[in-house]
């Protein structure tokens, strides 16, 4: 499968250029989930959700829609990372399951300044469940400092069964090493003055990454670190169009919709 999305649905500058005027606000994410595949929740990284607000997520969208999350920052922005099994836990206890078989990737991000350090970040890794309440997790990593640019790294990640986040048109330092059964894509280049964020060509560059990533493939013109190591497997995506000329993100990943 390959899922295309957003990150969150309440941006009041969304208002008019993807929603229409005057659409109830309760309703944008009932509107969003039937335009776009996935959507990535930032709320959940700076913040506990109630286990009803999952459940409502899961009521208000289709039964073929998934949601990422970002994990709590509180669990990743800390010097020992071995120590973060507690707030890992929390998390998991929080509610997340309501979203059912609508939980998707859980993305842990870590702070541009955070370097590698192999030991404590395969502890780190340990401390991430395979499964709650049954259902299966798949777990993302997005690494932001240089010093991750490292075989021994992507071998880790992929011992783990582990997806290092690729970040496409960003400053972030680039790993396209796909390391699990999925992948994991953010791209953040949309552009003022583009109707649909990007031109048409870039539209198609990442709707053909997009399909080779799903058929097995390593796609050319990305910052590999490995790239003999990887192995042509079939995989998921899940690719969002984050930051960059905000208000057009929607219209971009809309695009990249039609094109896979």
């Amino acid at each position: 499968m390959i899922r295309i999305g957003i990150g969150g649905w309440t941006y009041e500058p969304w208002r008019g250029p993807f929603y229409p005027a005057k659409h109830p606000q309760k309703r944008e994410l009932e509107y969003a989930s039937r335009r776009l595949t996935s959507i990535e929740v930032n709320g959940t990284y700076y913040g506990s959700q109630k286990p009803e607000s999952f459940a409502k997520w899961y009521e208000e969208t289709p039964d073929d829609f998934v949601f990422s999350l970002k994990a709590p920052r509180f669990s990743t922005n800390r010097r020992v990372l071995a120590d973060a099994g507690q707030t890992i836990a929390r998390f998991f206890e929080s509610g997340v399951t309501e979203l059912k078989h609508k939980l998707g990737p859980i993305n842990w991000q870590f702070m541009p300044t955070k370097k590698f350090d192999a030991e404590d970040f395969e502890a780190f890794l340990k401390l991430l469940p395979e499964s709650v309440d049954g259902l299966r997790l798949r777990h993302a990593v997005e690494v932001r400092h240089d010093s991750f640019r490292v075989p021994e790294f992507t071998a880790l990640a992929r011992a783990h069964g582990v997806a290092i986040v690729m970040a496409g048109d960003s400053h972030y330092p680039q790993i396209a090493d796909p390391t699990a059964p999925f992948v994991y894509a953010r791209v953040m280049g949309t552009t003022e003055g583009e109707e649909r964020g990007y031109p048409d060509d870039a539209l198609d560059l990442w709707a053909k990454r997009a399909a080779a990533w799903a058929a097995g493939e390593a796609p050319d013109g990305l910052d590999y670190v490995d790239r003999d190591a990887v192995e042509r497997v079939e995989r998921d995506v899940y690719l969002y169009v984050i930051s960059g000329h905000k208000v057009a993100n929607p219209a971009a990943a809309m695009a990249l919709i039609e094109r896979v």
